[in-house]
């Protein structure tokens, strides 16, 4: 017991009172609500899960240290996801009878996909041309019923 506060009172003194004030306590309680509408609290880690994730966060219950620790972890977590990275426009020179090839992933997508001239690395092409460099359609449709 007398190690533990010794090593306590040296982690005081290197950090300072304001880091260890400033920390959220381990196992936080968190409080959102869920994308299906139910409320949920508890950590943050797995919140929703089951219920198709988080819609928001309840920064109001946290308080103002739970407030101002919530709002920047929420802020990265929509900044990592895959759809924050694809660009807003499509690539120009899309059109009618055309489809945009993923070379990365050899998937052609359809005009009016989500992914339609938005994909990192790609090209427009006729989706006769895709299949015959052995692409494939984008969730196994292909796009002359569209």
């Amino acid at each position: 017991m007398q190690t533990k506060s010794l090593i306590l009172a040296a982690l005081f003194a290197l950090f300072g009172a304001t880091s260890f004030a400033q920390a959220p306590a381990a196992g936080a309680s968190a409080t959102a609500t869920c994308k299906d509408g139910t409320s949920y609290t508890g950590v943050k880690k797995g919140a929703c899960k089951g219920h198709k994730g988080v819609k928001s966060w309840d920064t109001a219950a946290a308080g103002a240290t739970g407030a101002a620790a919530a709002a920047p972890a929420a802020a990265t977590h929509k900044a990592s996801s895959k759809t924050a990275a694809m660009p807003a426009a499509a690539a120009p020179g899309g059109g009618a009878g055309k489809v945009w090839v993923n070379t990365s992933s050899k998937t052609y997508h359809c005009e009016g996909d989500k992914y339609y001239g938005k994909t990192k690395a790609g090209e427009y092409m006729s989706e006769a041309d895709a299949k015959a460099q052995g692409d494939h359609p984008s969730h196994g449709k292909a796009c002359a019923g569209k």
